[in-house]
């Protein structure tokens, strides 16, 4: 379950994150309608050399769509009050070492996860005209829908992802629960040692 949520949750990030950057009127829905379908002929069409070299897919998510996320909003919310509490040089240090974690996770899911159907259910517009929730429908091949929210603000003419939900379960709570025992037990500094060596065994 947990594998299926981070594969589809990426394939759905990919969708807004490979758009170029957005004008403040652009229409956040439909850079996620145009996008992903240029995000799914690309994999599909060179998966096998994607899924051969690695490498590849560590640069493709580390240069064309992490670049669009808002790492330092979502770190905020993924620690919590020890965010205001942790000096800057070991902030920035937990971004970083939270972004590595995600490229690997995110670049073996994307290689799984590449032949849905998407349908997009219509969303009433949001009240502040810098932020947007975009939802979407994948049709899995069992004939069941997987539900999918994304939250995305603009803040300087382009839309950065800060949030997205799969089948209700948020990518920022999933991260906040799994984090909280150790930072409980041994605070930032336990946490960063242990991202650190997670992410040195995955190569990232």
């Amino acid at each position: 379950m947990k594998r299926q949520f981070l594969a589809s949750l990426f394939l759905m990030m990919c969708a807004v994150l490979l758009a170029p950057k957005l004008r403040a009127d652009d229409s956040a829905l439909q850079i996620v309608q145009t996008t992903t379908t240029e995000v799914m002929q690309r994999v599909r069409s060179d998966k096998e050399n994607l899924r051969a070299d690695p490498a590849k897919m560590y640069r493709l998510v580390s240069e064309m769509i992490f670049p669009h996320f808002d790492f330092e909003i979502m770190s905020q919310w993924v620690l919590g009050a020890t965010w205001k509490t942790t000096e800057e040089a070991k902030q920035k240090a937990f971004v970083e070492q939270f972004r590595r974690l995600l490229v690997r996770t995110y670049a073996t899911a994307l290689l799984e996860y590449s032949d849905q159907a998407v349908e997009y259910p219509s969303v009433p517009p949001a009240n502040n005209p810098n932020t947007a929730t975009v939802r979407q429908n994948i049709k899995q091949t069992v004939g069941k829908v997987l539900p999918v929210v994304y939250r995305l603000h603009n803040k300087t003419g382009e839309w950065k992802v800060f949030d997205v939900e799969v089948d209700g379960i948020s990518l920022v709570k999933t991260f906040k629960s799994s984090f909280s025992p150790i930072l409980k037990d041994g605070g930032v500094d336990k946490l960063l040692e242990n991202l650190n060596a997670k992410n040195k065994d995955l190569g990232a």
